[in-house]
């Protein structure tokens, strides 16, 4: 669809793709919350293994389109879909399909959002004056750091990194790098812990999943942050030394 298209859609056209984002979200998260669990992995671990072992492409797709459905509509689930990916297909490629599925989950959101409220609401921004118009430019100016930065962090909740990039008016292409290789690290922790499940499983445990904040994971990933970070320092002071 055209931006001219977009423009002259009705409004109630415009937010139903985030309505039913929502509306799927509110009733996924009361219905499927006792299903889409460790345990309820535990309990079928032998079955997928076997699917997997008799289909290995049907299941990598299938799980592959799971990822996004789970992630595009914010239903509960998508950790536990993290460890079966490493559970079902190890670190590789169980991390590269994992990244695959969250990227363009996320990405639907995004999409969502940018053509129901995006578009409208940078305007705005952009005819604002004072502290509003401010942040947009700040991150129009360190867009690429923002977004890797908003994914690195661990405090910055996933659905929350989809929608704001949407109304600021972040770019697709931007969008979708940064979230691929800004997801990485964690990516690669928690199917790194789904790889162990067998093990786990074994003794009836459950997976440590506050290992990321564990401070020989946590440290490279703020390390990361900093990284991500040094270009909006450098051109602070710059400007400040400019002044």
């Amino acid at each position: 669809m055209s931006e001219a298209e977009t423009k002259s859609s009705p409004t109630w056209l415009r937010k139903l793709p985030l309505i039913v984002i929502a509306l799927v979200a509110i009733v996924g998260a009361f219905t499927l919350r006792e299903h889409l669990n460790f345990e309820a992995l535990a309990e079928n671990r032998d079955a997928l293994i076997a699917f997997r072992d008799a289909h290995y492409l049907v299941t990598a797709l299938g799980f592959v389109g799971v990822y996004i459905v789970l992630v595009a509509f914010s239903l509960p689930g998508a950790t536990i879909a993290t460890l079966t990916g490493g559970f079902l297909f190890g670190v590789f490629p169980g991390v590269l399909l994992n990244v695959t599925g969250a990227t363009i989950g996320a990405s639907i959101i995004f999409l969502a959002a940018r053509w129901g409220l995006g578009d409208r609401l940078a305007a705005k921004m952009d005819a604002s004056e004072g502290r509003i118009r401010q942040i947009k430019q700040g991150i129009a100016e360190n867009e690429l750091s923002v977004l890797f930065l908003i994914r690195l962090v661990p405090a910055v909740p996933f659905f929350v990194a989809n929608i704001i990039p949407a109304l600021v008016g972040v770019s697709l292409t931007r969008f979708m790098f940064t979230t691929f290789f800004g997801i990485i690290p964690g990516g690669i922790v928690y199917t790194w812990v789904g790889a162990g499940l067998g093990a786990v499983f074994e003794r009836g445990e459950t997976p440590n999943l506050g290992i990321i904040f564990e401070p020989y994971i946590l440290g490279p990933i703020l390390g990361l942050c900093a990284l991500a970070a040094l270009p909006i320092v450098i051109k602070a002071v710059k400007g400040k030394a400019v002044k």
